[in-house]
């Protein structure tokens, strides 16, 4: 992957988006950094490169916690998701039930998690009119699915799905459009119930490790007393077939979206963090999970920041809770991400990552409802990210739009999965003069 890359920010040059030959990856003279980094649903916009810091979060209950729940309204007729120049937006589905996780088969069929439906589904092809060829109920019958993993990588055997209480996986083969046999129940019970129900699943690149995502039941509730939070905040490790290895990491109050970086080989997760402590408290994060790394949750937060609500305890955790490679602005509600190795997009696109922004409540200002691209070099963040995908939030500040998932698509495409609209976004890149006719 290219290091000389150059991405202007939009609204600050009129050449926003445009790639430069010879230049740095992101124009550091046109970051926004600071307060400036923390922006909302009135400023944000597509191209924009932001870095948050630890050194950037106010103090606790700076502002009051705002209750700022999003009531989805139609999409208007003139709004569309928002990318940088170059790049084209095309509605792939619509009138889904709940899409949530996806993720691409080796042949290219991407499977979809409707976790409302309970039902896994698979999207074939693309029609002269930029819709599925194939549509096809691959499973039902599940509780809350969301993880989708194939397995072996090279030539799949099985598919797993991560159910809100164990994972199962059906018989697979390339091609397979519905499942050719029942499911079988690979980790018998996952921790369930209270909050934080999505179990994503995801294989090392040797196929000896299964990792799975659980969430906090809670906000902040303390394990210690808490039966509920066993194994929860947490990415516990098991073999393929089931069997429990260990805490891989902890600390992590809803690492919901997993993947596998391709160039390092280092575990990836999405973070929710913590509520009700003001509008720009706790930074979400997208980060490398570190074996045995402990990220605070619920104790500390950011390092050796102490939740005021768990005041001095566990002093002896001081200077071992790990800070995330990218803060992202509090309560975005990090979910679905992947890793671009495609190449439709150009060259400098080439091994980043990208994070569905969910969007979240604890806000007075909407943020969150995006798409976000962290640049990597060989394959590590420095801190930066680029909204890459906006537009979600109508100018009234209501929401038509939450993206849930990203994949890749055979084409090089990026798919994103919006359980607002219950559709499937389909951004390609198209050329600078192209995508301004």
């Amino acid at each position: 992957m290219s290091v000389h890359r150059w991405f202007a920010v939009a609204g600050l040059c009129a050449i926003a988006g445009t790639l430069v030959a010879g230049a740095e990856k992101v124009n550091k003279s046109q970051l926004l950094t600071g307060q400036a980094a923390f922006v909302d649903y009135r400023s944000i916009k597509a191209g924009t490169f932001r870095k948050i810091t630890v050194a950037d979060l106010p103090q606790p209950y700076a502002t009051a916690s705002a209750r700022n729940n999003a009531r989805i309204e139609p999409r208007p007729g003139d709004a569309w998701p928002q990318a940088p120049a170059g790049f084209k937006v095309d509605l792939y589905a619509t009138n889904l039930d709940g899409p949530r996780q996806i993720r691409p088969a080796p042949n290219g069929d991407l499977f979809v998690a409707e976790s409302s439906a309970g039902q896994i589904t698979v999207f074939r092809g693309r029609t002269p009119e930029g819709k599925p060829e194939r549509v096809s109920v691959f499973a039902t019958g599940l509780n809350r699915p969301f993880g989708i993993a194939f397995y072996p990588e090279s030539n799949p055997q099985w598919l797993y799905v991560g159910n809100t209480n164990n994972v199962v996986r059906f018989p697979y083969k390339a091609g397979d459009l519905k499942a050719t046999g029942a499911p079988a129940v690979i980790v018998q019970q996952l921790p369930a119930g209270g909050g934080h129900w999505t179990r994503d699943v995801v294989f090392s690149r040797d196929g000896q490790r299964m990792w799975v995502a659980v969430g906090s039941a809670s906000n902040v509730d303390d394990p210690d007393t808490n039966k509920s939070e066993f194994h929860r905040a947490n990415v516990l490790e098991y073999t393929p077939d089931g069997q429990f290895v260990k805490v891989y990491a902890s600390g992590i109050r809803n690492p919901v979206g997993l993947g596998v970086n391709p160039t390092t080989g280092e575990l990836w997760c999405s973070t929710n963090e913590r509520d009700a402590l003001g509008d720009n408290l706790v930074p979400d994060y997208v980060t490398h999970v570190r074996e045995g790394g402990f990220y605070g949750w619920p104790w500390y937060y950011m390092g050796d920041h102490q939740d005021p609500r768990h005041e001095g305890k566990h002093p002896e955790l001081k200077g071992k809770i790990l800070v995330p490679d990218v803060l992202v602005t509090p309560h975005n509600a990090s979910l679905g991400l992947t890793f671009y190795e495609a190449q439709q997009f150009p060259e400098e696109y080439r091994g980043d990552l990208f994070a569905a922004e969910h969007g979240s409540w604890n806000r007075e200002y909407r943020t969150g409802y995006e798409v976000i691209r962290v640049p990597l070099e060989a394959g590590h963040a420095s801190g930066e990210f680029e909204d890459f995908l906006t537009g979600f939030v109508a100018p009234d500040g209501k929401v038509w739009g939450r993206p849930v998932g990203v994949a890749v698509g055979p084409d090089g495409s990026l798919f994103v999965t919006d359980d607002g609209s219950n559709s499937i976004w389909r951004v390609s890149y198209v050329g600078r003069a192209a995508s301004a006719r």
